[in-house]
């Protein structure tokens, strides 16, 4: 079950979607909060296997790479760029022990919620996001934009009426005076044309496609029949949908529901009215700029609620993330981090006070990442070397010979054969295609294999093997790839004793 649904909910991540990218505010996030890199990274995997080129590439590249910069390139980039955000700032948030009781994604962000959520894995939120784009264009459904109209909902219909254009609609109903259409190029020229004659406002979004709109229902089975192909989870946390209005049932299949968005509208202002009647009073915009925060204070107005952006920069140039932690942990909703006094005493204690503040401003979260990478990784050689301590001693493995020749009991493994073997077990247990583990390809810096995982699975070789205890002074540091695996493999089996006639 979901965590948390005993009890009323009290704190929400909203995830945006269309518009959540601000590139500025991303890369100031990505010096001082390792996170950032980290997802990329994992993202970068997929897409390179997608594309042949790296998200991280276009969104961190020598020259800063805004929302409309995406958007002018291929239409998949925009797409991964606002997931991509919206994970990175849900992990920070969750690191620094921000625990939400709800996710609520606007229309796009409904994926990154659920992969946040733990029903995908962020990879496969990728292949969804680029699949979403992908029978779009297919089925001639890029053709179109949306608008974002200053009227509600029931005025802004009235108005499309009168147009009678069935592939145009209401795509999302944000608050009482904003709501967004989606249609053909030409019929939206009709539409702001009308609207500005009624005094209605009109402002381009910035999509690559006219998202929820009828026009896009021949699409619908195709991205379904795809999203079956995916291995989903139960939801470790609640989900609730602006687009279905309800919560997500733990192990509800979710392909069809997501085909679903293809043509139903979002009623966000509908959504968070829902979720602070159930009892949230925090909101915490987990993503680029502060659109939706915005959206929430408004319609939230004169309430107790607090509605907090992220990845966005305030009017001072400032990390809106780093004020909205600060605010959490005075909240008690995020951990209250180190006592830096002491801290700096012990780890520092000839630097004066005011230098160490400033260092730890500026790259406490790296240190602390990395010192809970190490402690990981140390815990888990721990635990595999006490394992081996108990454990029986294992049978040798089955060793190949000629026919008709009996094989001495300790003789070499073939190479070619352990790294197959090799390969077929990584892929298993990473749940990656066999065939991304090529010769050479590093497991942290390209497949995204943290120093934990990589741990665990030596210790799964070592177990399939036989291999002799690992030396004290062991570092994992050379066997990065699947190559140098099997080297190290074959090089124990070759040291392992030869086995002593018994009587």
């Amino acid at each position: 079950m979901p965590e948390n649904t005993s009890t009323a909910p009290h704190t929400a991540f909203v995830l945006p979607g269309q518009g959540g990218f601000d590139g500025a505010a991303l890369r100031r996030a990505k010096d001082t909060h390792p996170q950032v890199r980290r997802v990329f990274e994992r993202l970068d995997t997929t897409t390179e296997a997608l594309f042949s080129q790296r998200i991280s590439e276009a969104v961190f590249g020598p020259e800063q790479a805004d929302l409309r910069d995406l958007l002018a390139k291929d239409s998949w980039m925009s797409q991964v760029a606002i997931y991509g955000a919206g994970l990175a700032a849900h992990e920070i948030l969750t690191d620094h022990g921000v625990r939400p009781d709800v996710l609520a994604g606007h229309s796009l962000g409904e994926i990154t919620a659920l992969v946040a959520a733990g029903a995908f894995s962020p990879e496969d939120g990728v292949r969804i996001v680029a699949q979403r784009v992908a029978v779009i264009e297919r089925h001639d459904g890029a053709d179109g934009r949306m608008v974002a109209l200053s009227a509600g909902a029931d005025r802004v219909r009235m108005l499309l009426g009168l147009i009678d254009e069935p592939m145009l609609a209401v795509a999302t109903e944000n608050h009482d005076e904003q709501t967004v259409v989606s249609g053909p190029d030409a019929v939206l020229d009709q539409v702001t044309a009308v609207a500005a004659q009624l005094g209605i406002g009109a402002i381009e979004i910035d999509a690559p496609f006219p998202f929820h709109t009828p026009a896009l229902a021949p699409a619908a089975p195709e991205f379904e029949a795809y999203v079956r192909t995916l291995k989903q989870h139960p939801l470790l946390r609640r989900v609730y949908s602006p687009i279905l209005q309800r919560y997500y049932e733990p192990d509800e299949p979710l392909a069809g529901r997501l085909a679903d968005h293809f043509v139903q509208p979002v009623r966000f202002a509908a959504a968070v009215r829902r979720l602070h009647g159930d009892g949230v009073s925090t909101f915490v915009e987990a993503g680029g700029r502060p659109a939706l925060s915005k959206l929430v204070t408004r319609l939230t107005r004169g309430s107790n609620v607090r509605s907090l952006p992220t990845l966005a920069l305030d009017d001072g140039g400032r990390l809106a993330l780093d004020t909205t932690l600060r605010e959490l942990r005075e909240a008690g909703l995020a951990d209250a981090g180190p006592d830096r006094p002491a801290l700096a005493e012990l780890l520092a204690p000839s630097v004066p006070s005011d230098l160490f503040e400033a260092y730890w401003e500026a790259h406490g979260p790296e240190v602390r990442e990395r010192i809970r990478t190490d402690l990981d990784a140390f815990a888990a050689s721990r635990k595999q070397e006490r394992e081996r301590e108990w454990a029986p001693a294992p049978e040798p493995a089955p060793q190949k010979a000629p026919a008709g020749v009996d094989a001495p009991a300790n003789a070499a493994l073939d190479r070619d054969e352990v790294f197959t073997e090799l390969r077929t077990l990584y892929a298993q247990a990473l749940e990656y295609p066999e065939e991304v583990f090529e010769a050479g390809v590093q497991l942290e810096a390209e497949l995204g294999v943290d120093s934990v995982k990589q741990v665990e699975l030596l210790s799964r070789v070592s177990q399939r093997y036989g291999l002799p205890p690992r030396e004290a002074d062991f570092r994992l540091d050379p066997y990065n790839t699947l190559d140098a695996i099997a080297d190290f493999v074959v090089a124990e089996l070759d040291r392992r004793p030869e086995p002593q006639p018994v009587g």
